[in-house]
């Protein structure tokens, strides 16, 4: 049978809960004494990603948690002037976040930007990680596609480039093409995924919470040397997976 169409094991159910001045929303499903899920999204999409896995039957042996980022999905957007949008930033907001739920020991289940979030919230309390899973996120530059040439000129130059980089990360067609990649079958593809997603990013103040997140990622790239010494240095269980149709990225998730 395959599990993520399994019928779940019971309802999924939706919290906020506050985390400083922020309240962050998380979605739960499974028992509350099963091992844990920390299930971080990507951009710019949200927890919703992972409705499918909490209504699957891996509810019924995992507890499975996934919360929004701040500013993002139904979590807190508060202005760049008043949250410094740093992957730095939100990790330290997803550390409160499972100290608030009391969750010593889970794994972490990273996508795109739950990547970098997840990499630091292990390698500041490697106690609590009992294991990893990557889809779709990368720990070394050979890891970045081609595509990666205009975002880093981005970095160098924000001034510069900026207005260009903002019209196209914002605009339906890139949108659409990060859920399509280069798949050869677009139309078993939802296009609410997109459309939504569109919708979201030209919500009032997105666009520069987006590029103010976006031009934090090259601090990423600097990272990458400690998390491969990390994961060579504890050898826990990981479990890569990777959508073979991302443009974006060429390589999986590994130590080097």
């Amino acid at each position: 049978m395959n599990t993520l169409n399994a019928p779940a094991q019971g309802p999924v159910s939706y919290h906020t809960v506050p985390i400083n001045y922020l309240d962050i929303f998380y979605r739960e499903a499974g028992p509350k004494d099963a091992p844990v899920l920390v299930l971080l999204h990507g951009v710019p999409t949200s927890s919703r990603m992972y409705q499918p896995m909490l209504e699957s039957s891996l509810s019924g042996k995992y507890r499975l948690i996934a919360p929004d980022f701040p500013g993002f999905g139904h979590s807190s957007w508060p202005s760049p002037k008043d949250f410094n949008y740093t992957f730095d930033h939100l990790a330290q907001v997803m550390e409160l976040f499972t100290d608030a739920l009391k969750l010593s020991h889970y794994t972490l289940f990273l996508h795109d930007y739950g990547g970098p979030v997840g990499m630091r919230m292990a390698v500041a309390h490697p106690e609590k990680i009992e294991a990893i899973i990557i889809q779709n996120a990368v720990s070394h530059e050979e890891g970045l596609s081609p595509l990666w040439a205009a975002r880093r000129e981005f970095w160098r130059d924000r001034a510069t480039h900026e207005a260009a980089f903002r019209k196209s990360f914002l605009s339906l067609e890139t949108t659409r093409n990060r859920h399509l990649g280069t798949s050869p079958h677009p139309e078993r593809i939802d296009p609410d995924t997109w459309t939504d997603e569109f919708y979201f990013l030209n919500q009032p103040g997105q666009a520069d919470i987006q590029m103010d997140l976006f031009f934090d990622y090259q601090n990423n790239l600097e990272a990458y040397p400690s998390w491969q010494k990390w994961l060579r240095d504890h050898q826990l269980p990981l479990l890569i997976m990777w959508g073979k149709f991302d443009p974006s990225r060429s390589w999986a998730f590994c130590s080097r």
